[in-house]
């Protein structure tokens, strides 16, 4: 049995102080990503990375464009170890990664679009305006159930469907709030998130349109790749608008579990997460535990990955 892969690109929360360090020190065209991406950035990337304090990368502005760019290291060295995935999908600005690694953009169009993405959702709107929580131990009927009374205390709405057991809300403070008691009386735990706003929250609305207007300015190439899509949880069709899935995004859910149920679905049986962390591994093992998982963020689990991928060639 040949193996499916999909790669999947982390969103904000994974980065970490020095993140691709060694990729970049020993790989050369991991270091040229880095150097490429900071001269589109304009932004001092590999100083805020490697040297940086952890306050900084953290604020949204930075970590997107910082996350990105580690994941497409991370990509480069898998594919110059001759690995190569049919499917791609990301998390929130995860998918723009994905969206590069499938050719639907541009290297530089797609870190311009981070940056620009980044910049718009830590400005526009304030941590005061509301905030994201973690819904724990909770169907997804119960989840709903969850929003709709404590929609009765301000806006809240779903924001990342992640895997069984976990969906994180977004919303105004009061009703996140609220929302933490009613989790309770479900018999499931609600646990705020450290966040710099309620994303992908329809509060995000306005954002989306101000986003849209850089949106309009890039190239969508033809696929090389299937890539799916966070507001449809499925993949990206030739017919789909894809600058307007874009916008609708930042302010929308992230479908991530109904995504690899139909990557699975599809015979895919290998994931492999590129970038910092294993946030997105973990998901996958809730989903779906028969499945294997890989990582990739350093020079060790690059080369474990590759020998596992190796191994399981053979073994097939």
């Amino acid at each position: 049995m040949s193996n499916k892969i999909a790669f999947l690109f982390p969103g904000q929360g994974s980065q970490y102080i020095n993140m691709g360090k060694d990729l970049y020190e020993n790989i050369e065209s991991c270091k040229d990503i880095f150097d490429k991406g900071e001269e589109i950035l304009n932004m001092p990337m590999k100083d805020l990375i490697f040297n940086g304090s952890n306050e900084e990368l953290t604020r949204t502005k930075n970590s997107q464009p910082a996350i990105m760019l580690t994941s497409l290291a991370c990509e480069k060295a898998l594919e110059e170890a001759g690995v190569e995935a049919d499917y791609a999908l990301g998390l929130s600005l995860g998918e723009y990664g994905a969206l590069v690694y499938g050719g639907m953009l541009s290297f530089e169009d797609g870190m311009k679009l981070i940056k620009t993405r980044a910049q718009i959702m830590d400005s526009e709107v304030s941590p005061e305006e509301g905030t994201m929580a973690a819904v724990l131990k909770l169907d997804n009927d119960k989840v709903e159930e969850l929003i709709k009374r404590a929609s009765e205390f301000g806006l809240v709405e779903g924001a990342n469907y992640n895997c069984p057991g976990q969906v994180v809300i977004s919303g105004e403070h009061k009703a996140i709030k609220a929302s933490m008691k009613i989790g309770k009386e479900l018999k499931g735990m609600v646990v705020p998130l450290k966040v710099s706003g309620p994303f992908h929250s329809s509060i995000y609305e306005k954002a989306s349109y101000k986003f849209y207007e850089e949106l309009k300015k890039a190239n969508i190439n033809k696929f090389e790749k299937t890539v799916y899509s966070n507001v449809k949880g499925s993949p990206y069709e030739e017919s789909d608008d894809v600058k307007e899935l874009l916008r609708q995004q930042i302010m929308s859910s992230v479908l991530f579990e109904k995504s690899i149920r139909d990557l699975i679905n599809k015979g895919v049986n290998t994931f492999v997460e590129l970038g910092p962390g294993k946030t997105l591994s973990g998901f996958v093992k809730k989903i779906n535990k028969d499945v294997k998982i890989y990582n990739v963020e350093d020079l060790k689990s690059l080369k474990e990955t590759v020998e596992s991928l190796k191994l399981e060639k053979i073994d097939a």
